[in-house]
């Protein structure tokens, strides 16, 4: 029987795609009403291929940009940046649609929860505890923390042990086919792959390792209960049969 669901973290159950757009547009925006000289669709190329470079949690993003810019390093615009950046995320951080009413129906019919996600260890527990679901997950795995990073089959044999389930007793649920799903796949859980957001149509040469496809967080449930009767069914017919 199935005991524990694991959830990815962006884009599953939080709209961070979204998100970052915003927050990066406002945060040029602030940039240039703090005096930077530089045309808004210049500028926001620029960031989009330093986050490209060197990865959305590089802690420079920045001071790099005016380098970039050939711009004197000027902590004003910076700070407009950043103040703009963090403002935005705390106004339009939010859950997936359905997010919460899946995580309440799922513990109620007794299972447990987990999360495995790759990302600064702060910045994904700010995620979770500004959108209040915390409380819903009894365990949740970090990539920079833990020391491996999906699809390393480690990080799941890691959740794994800590709920103490095996990888029949568990399933998969990710935004990301590489990932999440091909990742889960490897050590034998089922997987459900959640088409949405910015990889709603990529990494589709791993397809093939998802059990079941969904564009909406509340269909988990209704597959859950659907493993969970045909490995009744199944229980029932070896009884027949041994009888």
């Amino acid at each position: 029987m199935i005991k524990v669901v694991f959830f990815d973290l962006d884009d599953t159950l939080i709209d961070t795609t979204k998100l970052a757009e915003i927050a990066r547009r406002n945060a040029i925006e602030g940039m240039i009403r703090a005096g930077m000289p530089v045309d808004f669709g210049i500028a926001y190329h620029e960031l989009l291929e330093l986050i490209n470079e060197y990865g959305s949690n590089f802690p420079h993003h920045f001071d790099y940009l005016l380098r970039r810019l050939d711009l004197p390093h000027n902590p004003k615009w910076i700070a407009a940046g950043v103040v703009n950046y963090h403002n935005t995320k705390i106004a339009h951080l939010k859950t997936v649609k359905g997010a919460r009413k899946t995580l309440l129906k799922l513990k109620e019919m007794g299972l447990k929860l987990g999360v495995i996600t790759d990302g600064n260890p702060v910045k994904q527990w700010e995620k979770i505890l500004r959108t209040e679901i915390e409380d819903y997950f009894d365990d949740v795995l970090i990539s920079d923390f833990v020391g491996v990073k999906k699809p390393h089959r480690k990080i799941f044999e890691k959740a794994l042990k800590r709920f103490g389930v095996g990888p029949e007793e568990a399933v998969m649920v990710g935004d990301r086919l590489y990932s999440d799903i091909y990742g889960a796949k490897q050590v034998g859980m089922r997987t459900v792959w959640f088409k949405y957001g910015k990889y709603a149509s990529k990494e589709l040469e791993y397809l093939e390792y998802a059990d079941f496809v969904i564009r909406s967080l509340e269909e988990v449930v209704e597959i859950i209960r659907g493993i969970e009767s045909e490995e009744r069914e199944e229980r029932s017919d070896k009884e027949v049969h041994a009888d």
